[in-house]
């Protein structure tokens, strides 16, 4: 397992941006010779204009870049939000694509724990965010001495009400969303994980897309609206 307790030497020089929106808000984080130079975080959804991208551009302004003197980018993995992990995904990939820089991705809940101040001291931590449905998506990320994320384990999807029991089994304390100890996935995050996504590598750009853990709502509703109609079309031919 990497943990080098210092930004590898991939990261160590030039512009990062990082990327994540696995939650109701995108995050966007620029690092400079893997130095955190600016963070922000966007409420994503408008209908009447497009935020993240401007937000996107504005962070690399404050932080004396351009999307053209992007060396890398990392992009949050999910699971989280569909709609906002692939605004945030194709930001990523259209950003590495027109540069030709590589595209590195992280797991978004890895990043609950990455920016949080009370997760310093290491450890293990059962990391959660709202999958909708009384559901959370789960994993087990574990902290090094030195602050730096080690390990990320998912855990895929579990009911709302068995958290308290996974983390009591893994001996664990909880993070999330809602939790006695409150995270959201940030991309400062990032700086506390360069190990892990250097040890991870550079993604396939062409192929790579984030974890989305479910579907959309809004496609779970049209396929169930299908299968009825087709339930009903079998049922009327006899």
């Amino acid at each position: 397992m990497v943990n080098p307790g210092a930004p590898p030497d991939a990261f160590a020089r030039g512009v990062t941006l990082a990327l994540d929106a696995a939650a109701s808000i995108g995050t966007v984080a620029v690092l400079r010779d893997g130095v955190l130079a600016d963070a922000r975080t966007i409420v994503m959804r408008s209908a009447a204009e497009e935020r993240y991208l401007p937000a996107v551009l504005a962070s690399l302004e404050a932080a004396g870049a351009t999307a053209a003197r992007v060396d890398r980018v990392i992009c949050g993995a999910g699971p989280g939000s569909f709609t906002s992990l692939r605004v945030a995904g194709a930001v990523a990939k259209g950003i590495a694509m027109g540069t030709g820089c590589p595209l590195y991705g992280v797991p978004s809940l890895a990043l609950i724990v990455a920016a949080s101040e009370d997760t310093r001291g290491g450890g293990r931590w059962l990391v959660t965010l709202d999958a909708m449905r009384g559901d959370r998506y789960l994993a087990l990320v574990t902290v090094g001495a030195d602050g730096d994320v080690t390990a990320v384990t998912p855990l895929g999807l579990a009911p709302a009400v068995s958290v308290a029991g996974r983390a009591e089994a893994l001996e664990a304390r909880v993070i999330g969303p809602g939790e006695r100890l409150e995270g959201t996935p940030h991309a400062r995050g990032v700086v506390r994980c360069l190990g892990l996504i250097a040890a991870a590598g550079v993604v396939e750009l062409g192929r790579w897309e984030p974890v989305y853990g479910r579907l959309a709502e809004a496609q779970v509703k049209r396929d169930e609206a299908e299968a009825r109609a087709r339930a009903a079309a079998d049922l009327a031919r006899g």
